[in-house]
């Protein structure tokens, strides 16, 4: 059993792609270790629960062994156990909205033609 940084843990347990993104979540207080917002150099034990809180949903994993080195995604098991909530998960699976709003022509900014004729029709006037 090791003690090891929580950034680099959370590298090697493939919550975060890379080192940096875990270091940058640790300090901006997206991390924590048993409710309490974690630095990048706290170090984690067995037993520890860790809150990590990416976009819109809040993982939770217990420590069962330090590591320091990345493993792959079939060894992480043996280092961490995922205790996150099932209603946490249903929110990656959520529907997303669309954004696009429909508008009626000739609402808004004039396309390429209609700015063709209006210039046409200032060709036309006499001031």
């Amino acid at each position: 059993m090791m003690d090891v940084r929580i950034d680099k843990y959370l590298w090697a347990i493939r919550v975060f792609k890379t080192r940096t993104e875990a270091t940058e979540a640790c300090s901006g207080g997206k991390v924590k270790i048993g409710g309490v917002n974690a630095k990048p150099s706290k170090d984690v034990r067995p037993g520890d629960i860790i809150s990590v809180r990416k976009g819109a949903v809040n993982y939770t994993f217990r420590v069962i062994d330090g590591l320091d080195k990345r493993v792959g995604a079939k060894l992480v098991p043996d280092y961490a156990e995922n205790l996150t909530p099932e209603e946490e998960l249903q929110k990656l699976r959520a529907p997303v909205e669309t954004f696009f709003v429909t508008r009626d022509r000739g609402a808004g900014r004039p396309t390429k033609k209609d700015r063709r004729d209006i210039e046409q029709l200032w060709d036309t006037l006499d001031f």
